[in-house]
């Protein structure tokens, strides 16, 4: 693979030397990523309108909370606190799924799964309980 890479190394190196890339495109300006090119068009174009007003897709804005939350979580011990910040994360979860259009957990099981959860937190016992 090495061979190959040497290769295509000089032969772009005298491409460039001949001068070839000069009347190329965008030539002396620095490339244009898109992240977005799997991201359909309309939703595109609301992305960046709401990027120049000083805005961000709710979905970057929920990756950012569970960053946040995974990083309170990993410097908590006490289960109670841990068990909630949990919760936070699965909420967090379910709602990115749901804006990726993916399967999601409905509403009332998604609060049952929340409240079950939460009782545990405020029991403090981090243990699973038997009732369904």
């Amino acid at each position: 693979m090495k061979l190959l890479d040497a290769l295509v190394e000089q032969r772009i190196n005298e491409a460039a030397s001949r001068g070839d890339f000069k009347d190329l495109p965008g030539a002396g300006k620095p490339l244009e990523f898109n992240d977005d090119l799997l991201v359909p068009e309309e939703v595109r174009v609301v992305n960046r309108i709401l990027k120049n007003a000083g805005f961000v897709p709710p979905a970057v804005e929920q990756l950012r909370a569970l960053r946040g939350l995974q990083d309170e979580l990993d410097k908590v011990t006490d289960p109670a606190a841990r068990c909630r910040i949990q919760v936070k994360m699965l909420v967090l979860d379910m709602a990115l799924e749901w804006l990726r259009g993916g399967c999601c957990v409905p509403h009332e099981y998604r609060r049952r799964i929340a409240e079950r959860l939460s009782g545990r937190a405020q029991s403090g016992s981090g243990q699973e309980s038997n009732q369904p």
